[in-house]
């Protein structure tokens, strides 16, 4: 899931760079803008980088496995189009 630190690091970076005159809301301001980003972030469908990288060695794994079957499929044909040909 999204780190709640880099969350907050992005809420103090958005009140750190507003005028003087609005730092006084800073700390509402920065719990309303954690609270939206967090709402918004888990509205989103995101998956963790744990299972993106399971996922990829899923995905790889069964990408050989298919070269292997399509291999065997061709050997399979030639057999049986070299004995309807013998025939």
């Amino acid at each position: 899931m999204i780190n709640p630190a880099k969350l907050e690091e992005i809420a103090k970076q958005i009140t750190n760079n507003m005028p003087q005159g609005v730092k006084n809301l800073a700390d509402t301001l920065e719990g309303k803008t954690k609270q939206v980003l967090q709402n918004k972030l888990a509205e989103m469908d995101f998956v963790s980088r744990e299972e993106f990288d399971v996922q990829s060695q899923v995905l790889i794994r069964t990408r050989e496995k298919l070269t292997e079957l399509e291999a065997k499929v061709v050997l399979l044909e030639q057999q049986l189009n070299a004995k309807n040909n013998a025939e």
